[in-house]
């Protein structure tokens, strides 16, 4: 039987995305990401750095995500964090959800629980009029 843990919730501010333009699987945009939050009672971080991005291919009502980050823990532990998933477009007047899969790497000894787990993970993306985006995720460990 599955059981889903609660493990933090996070807050994504994404800037306003760069359209590449159609490729093979649809249309191609990135994001980079301004910041991130992440809270919850075994891990508190915030984003590591300016390297982080998600990379969507909208293919018409859905879009597959692509994020890769690193966040710094308050007590100063390094993070790797990737996931992927889906962006429901379907009926945005009822919100748009993403629907992801996380993963931890850390070599910090104190979070290398985090390597062992698979996470799951629902937000939902709300637009702003420049253009730049807010998610608000809540993830979940897999047991």
């Amino acid at each position: 039987m599955i059981e889903l843990i609660p493990l933090c919730s996070a807050v994504v501010e994404v800037a306003p995305s760069m359209a590449v333009g159609t490729v093979a699987g649809g249309e191609r945009s990135v994001g980079e990401l301004r910041s991130v939050i992440i809270s919850g009672e075994r891990m508190q971080a915030s984003l590591a750095g300016v390297a982080a991005a998600d990379w969507m291919v909208r293919a018409g009502d859905y879009g597959i995500i692509d994020v890769r980050l690193t966040v710094r823990t308050q007590d100063d532990a390094l993070i790797y964090v990737s996931y992927g998933g889906r962006l429901d477009l379907s009926n945005p007047a009822a919100g748009i959800f993403a629907y992801v899969a996380p993963v931890f790497e850390t070599g910090d000894p104190r979070y290398a629980w985090l390597n062992r787990l698979q996470a799951v993970g629902k937000g939902k993306l709300a637009i702003a009029a420049d253009g730049s985006a807010r998610l608000d995720y809540e993830f979940f460990e897999i047991r």
